[in-house]
């Protein structure tokens, strides 16, 4: 694998949002070497439980972002953090509705052992005549970047006016990435999506797939595609480490 494949394949962050360890376990095995980060949400975390983190770090090898989007007061959120730090997972979310306050905490519980990425607005959100959703982005992303945290969640829409805000080393993760010539069935529930090459030309650090990799035919070769994808846009750049 040459450096720019590398380069590719590590700005990928396949979301297991599956609903136990068996099926984890197979699409981790599947895509070892093929992606640079494994998302672990509520779905599987519930079921599992944190042995599903030991499971996808000896099958991988990759980094792991456990997907929980706390959202409490702040003592809780704290307190959880805490516990979360002591998995061994390289990020972790708590959702920017939850405060300035609630979002220092996670930072301060998480320490140098977890980066926290503050979660805006989902991309399942879609704009409306009330609501100005940019703006909102910003709002919250400004208010993670107070707090300490290292990145937010955010759709790639939004990710240029993020890094023209905070900066290019504010970690941007955007989930809602769409292959071109993706069909989406009857499951698709993101609203603002957008084109691996695309974003990442608007600057994001590292792409959220899920459905297109888990559901393709030849998932290792999807995750290829992707890579090659970033590649051509990105070149030779690298992700935050």
């Amino acid at each position: 694998m040459t450096n720019s494949q590398h380069t590719g394949h590590s700005r990928i962050v396949f979301a297991l949002d599956v609903a136990d360890v068996h099926a984890a376990r197979h699409l981790v095995t599947l895509l070892a070497g093929h992606v640079g980060m494994f998302k672990i949400g509520l779905e599987l975390f519930i079921k599992a439980g944190p042995a599903v983190i030991e499971t996808v770090r000896e099958l991988s090898g990759a980094k792991i972002f456990l997907d929980l989007k706390l959202h409490d007061i702040p003592t809780t959120v704290r307190r959880s953090m805490r516990q979360i730090a002591e998995l061994g997972v390289d990020y972790a979310t708590a959702h920017c509705s939850g405060g300035a306050e609630m979002l220092a905490a996670a930072v301060a519980a998480g320490g140098p052992a977890v980066s926290v990425l503050g979660v805006t607005v989902l991309t399942s959100v879609t704009p409306d005549s009330a609501t100005d959703l940019n703006a909102l982005v910003l709002e919250r992303a400004a208010l993670a970047q107070t707090a300490g945290c290292a990145g937010v969640i955010c759709s790639a829409w939004e990710v240029a006016a993020i890094k023209r805000q905070c900066g290019k080393s504010f970690v941007s993760i955007t989930p809602g990435i769409r292959p071109p010539g993706y069909r989406a069935g009857n499951d698709e529930d993101q609203g603002r999506v957008m084109t691996p090459a695309r974003a990442v030309a608007q600057g994001a650090d590292y792409l959220v797939v899920g459905r297109p990799i888990r559901d393709a035919a030849d998932p290792a070769a999807m995750a290829d595609a992707i890579a090659a994808d970033i590649v051509a846009t990105a070149g030779a750049m690298s992700p935050p480490g």
